[in-house]
């Protein structure tokens, strides 16, 4: 009798050991809006409201998603994939549907988030004479990419002061090597070709 007791109170505490393991999960880059919560974990998308309950996995591709971001008016994810091979942007609804590509960087694009006018923030390097990288905006109503004035910015964010206009407010603050800095106020009026490269 006393050789079964051990299995027997193995097989008991096997119910709390399952609900404890449901829990526990690799949860990265998350993204709030405001009650929703969107994040990546097994390398797809979720999103959950943040009073809980069940996840809904937003994306099923056998590629990996990562750094969802969500848009200012909350209908729009921006995330980076490598559904094609390199790692580009790609937009879908926060309710769900197909994926769209909005870059064909081929240089690790990585999505950074928003600006407050509905256009996607990201990190590549297609566009830099060294391997770096650089900030872009890209606007995804027709496709129209802005360098932003920093060199070796990997992350950042546009937001509006308050206080000032907003063909003034606009200021940049982006992560660099040599730490995180502000570009100059004014973030519009660049060519969005690529820089000529230098010859050696």
């Amino acid at each position: 009798m006393r050789r079964f007791l051990p299995i027997a109170l193995m097989l008991a505490a096997f119910p709390l050991a399952a609900r404890a393991a449901e829990r526990l999960g690799y949860y990265r880059y998350p993204a709030l809006h405001g009650d929703t919560l969107v994040f990546c974990a097994e390398g797809d998308i979720f999103q959950v409201s943040i009073r809980g309950g069940v996840a809904q996995r937003l994306t099923t591709h056998l590629a990996n998603e990562s750094r969802p971001s969500v848009s200012p008016d909350g209908t729009t994810i921006a995330f980076s994939a490598s559904y094609e091979g390199p790692t580009e942007v790609y937009t879908m609804p926060l309710s769900g549907g197909l994926p769209v590509r909005r870059t064909y960087d081929g240089g690790n694009a990585l999505v950074a988030g928003w600006t407050p006018d509905g256009k996607i923030l990201y990190a590549t390097q297609k566009f830099s004479t060294l391997p770096e990288t650089e900030m872009l905006v890209l606007d995804p109503r027709n496709g129209a990419k802005t360098h932003l004035p920093l060199a070796q910015a990997s992350d950042g964010t546009l937001d509006r002061r308050p206080g000032r206009s907003t063909s003034r407010g606009t200021r940049t603050r982006a992560a660099t090597r040599s730490g995180t800095r502000a570009a100059p106020r004014r973030t519009s009026g660049r060519s969005s070709s690529p820089r000529p490269r230098r010859s050696p």
